[in-house]
């Protein structure tokens, strides 16, 4: 068996284009056969189809896709009869959502909110079928005209909540793409319904400021900062961004997952009407310390305290014995009360 190429059959579809490689799988256009219209395959490269984790963790990913049908999440679709191993998903003709900050930079603030609302609605769709993406960027969401459809796709290292946990030697222990990544995916942690909305609030971010919340020269670097700094306020980059616009992505940011929004649900209901929310809900911009860093707080207050009572009582000796014989020489004797 080898790869497949442009003008190649596989089962009911011929291969037409070729769309998009990766390490792992190549992304063909292709016409099916018995529809007569465009879709698109997803075909593993050879050397991982006798993989049988990776093989596990591709069917994974079609039955995921079978148990979908909403308007934001590209389609899954079922072959009549398979050769080898690959996944048929519906053509959509667009625009990835990467090539579209690339081009414009920043964008409308009222843009970004409808792009962030239809991803919310998605999510929320997701989780209520025990479903977390896990890789939500720039590159996994498509806008199709006339009206901006945004479509979800890649399910690709999704998590599943009724299936059990799959290993592979080919995979690293943190999934994802390290811009878009919460902590706790750094971490090693599989990841909640709560780690899509990080990757939800970077994507608002970058959309918001044509930035990340970090930065850094290296990905090692980059890792570390999003585990011990608290991200980019916003504003720093778009002065004129409205501040309960912040407020919702610092939340969505937050490190620790307890403090971000609760569900999608939650965080869709603040997208929709972004400026209903009080400023006092705002979160502070300061997150928590790593639990490694903790101890030093305390220590920290504790030598400060010492220091500053043993200047004092540096000053004031210093003062007393300044003032003892100057005050002594300025006190009248004997003689001089005498008339």
């Amino acid at each position: 068996m080898r790869d497949l190429a442009t003008g190649d059959f596989v089962d009911q579809y011929e291969i037409t284009e070729v769309l998009a490689r990766s390490g792992m799988a190549t992304l063909f256009k292709a016409l099916d056969r018995h529809s007569d219209r465009a879709v698109v395959l997803k075909v593993p490269h050879v050397q991982y189809e006798c993989d049988v984790a990776f093989y596990e963790r591709f069917r994974r990913e079609e039955e995921i896709g079978h148990r979908l049908d909403h308007p934001n999440i590209v389609k899954v679709l079922s072959a009549t009869e398979k050769s080898r191993t690959y996944l048929a998903m519906e053509y959509v003709e667009g625009r990835s959502l990467r090539a579209i900050l690339r081009a414009g930079g920043p964008l409308r603030a009222e843009f970004a909110l409808d792009v962030a609302r239809q991803l919310g609605t998605a999510l929320s769709y997701l989780h209520r079928h025990g479903v977390v993406h896990r890789d939500l960027k720039p590159e996994n969401v498509l806008l199709v005209p006339p009206e901006n459809t945004v479509k979800l796709l890649d399910f690709g290292i999704a998590l599943l909540d009724s299936a059990r946990r799959l290993t592979w030697a080919g995979l690293s222990g943190t999934l994802g793409t390290p811009d878009y990544m919460a902590p706790e995916q750094i971490r090693g942690r599989r990841g909640s319904a709560r780690t899509d909305l990080y990757a939800l609030g970077v994507i608002l971010y970058e959309m918001l400021t044509g930035h990340l919340p970090h930065e850094a020269p290296s990905t090692a670097a980059l890792l570390r900062a999003k585990l011990r700094r608290p991200p980019t306020p916003p504003k720093a980059y778009q002065k004129d961004l409205h501040p309960a616009l912040q407020a919702i992505v610092l939340k969505a940011l937050a490190r620790e997952p307890q403090d971000r929004y609760g569900s999608a649900e939650e965080m869709l209901a603040h997208l929709v009407e972004p400026y209903a929310s009080p400023a006092s809900e705002r979160p502070a911009l300061e997150s928590r310390r790593p639990p490694g860093c903790r101890w030093r707080r305390p220590l920290f207050r504790s030598l400060m305290v010492a220091l500053l009572a043993a200047a004092n009582a540096s000053r004031a000796w210093r003062v007393h014995r300044h003032r003892a014989p100057h005050a002594a020489a300025m006190t009248p004797g004997r003689d001089a009360a005498r008339p």
